[in-house]
């Protein structure tokens, strides 16, 4: 038996190296300037069922689900854009995008906080929940034009109520426009299976489905080699997972109130990882 994302992963590699496509005239660049070229696949969608115990987290390399999480934290519950309250956090990635006010610009949290985006989804999913406009959107227009900054990668959740024997369940889909494979794609996914648990925690109700879907999957031309090693990495078991110790009000959660399980044993890539900025 494979662990779900494993297979993904492999997958998906194997579809980059047989299909991929080489980009041209890349806006991103290495820290010694030379353009950071990828290898590209489109239109990549992933499902999970988490009520069924499948998890996004691979057992081929290891992921940084901690730091994913207060990621969250930061856009999500302190709703704004200053690097130094990511720093506290012990959130370093962003560092790069620092726009020279300390901040990554109007994005992410600064847009939640501006549109009440995540207040608006948490009343409508308990007043009317089987609405179909649970959507939180950070491509925002007015907010990518008002300031430089990197666009929003994982830009738009959709969010769907089901209920089956009583229960409520909540479905999440994930929706990306690019995505680094190798040094965040699941970081992203399971990232956002810890929101999904948050908000359903909130309202009472069980997590469902997680399905995430990437306009743009890609590796980075250096690396090549952590591609490679992922592929000959093998499957473990248990299968990792993640829970929540309790239900509590959205804006009270912390990193201690989640349980990640089985991760202890999955190895760290050894091939350097050099970040695209």
């Amino acid at each position: 038996m494979e662990n779900k994302a494993d297979f993904y992963y492999k997958k998906n590699i194997n579809n980059l190296l047989n299909f991929g496509v080489m980009d041209k005239n890349p806006r991103p660049k290495y820290k010694d300037g030379t353009p950071a070229h990828s290898l590209f696949i489109t239109q990549v969608f992933e499902e999970y069922n988490i009520n069924e115990g499948e998890f996004p987290i691979t057992t081929l390399r290891n992921t940084a689900i901690k730091t994913g999480i207060k990621e969250i934290f930061w856009i999500y519950q302190k709703q704004n854009n200053l690097l130094s309250d990511a720093k506290n956090l012990g959130i370093h990635w962003w560092d790069n995008w620092d726009i020279g006010d300390g901040t990554i610009g109007q994005r992410y949290g600064a847009t939640v906080k501006r549109y009440d985006l995540i207040n608006k989804l948490l009343y409508n999913l308990k007043n009317n929940p089987f609405s179909r406009r649970h959507v939180i959107n950070l491509f925002q227009e007015n907010d990518i034009s008002e300031t430089e900054g990197l666009y929003p990668c994982a830009y738009e959740t959709i969010w769907s109520v089901r209920e089956i024997d009583g229960l409520f369940l909540l479905d999440l889909t994930l929706i990306q426009r690019s995505n680094d494979y190798i040094m965040a794609g699941y970081i992203n996914k399971i990232q956002y299976v810890a929101l999904q648990m948050m908000v359903a925690g909130h309202l009472n109700y069980e997590v469902g489905k997680f399905c995430h879907l990437v306009q743009n999957l890609h590796v980075y031309d250096r690396h090549l080699d952590a591609m490679n090693e992922v592929m000959n990495n093998q499957t473990l078991t248990p299968f990792p997972s993640i829970k929540l110790i309790k239900n509590k009000n959205f804006y009270n959660y912390d990193v201690s109130d989640f349980i990640i399980l089985n991760t202890s044993k999955i190895p760290k890539l050894i091939s350097p990882l050099e970040i695209a900025i």
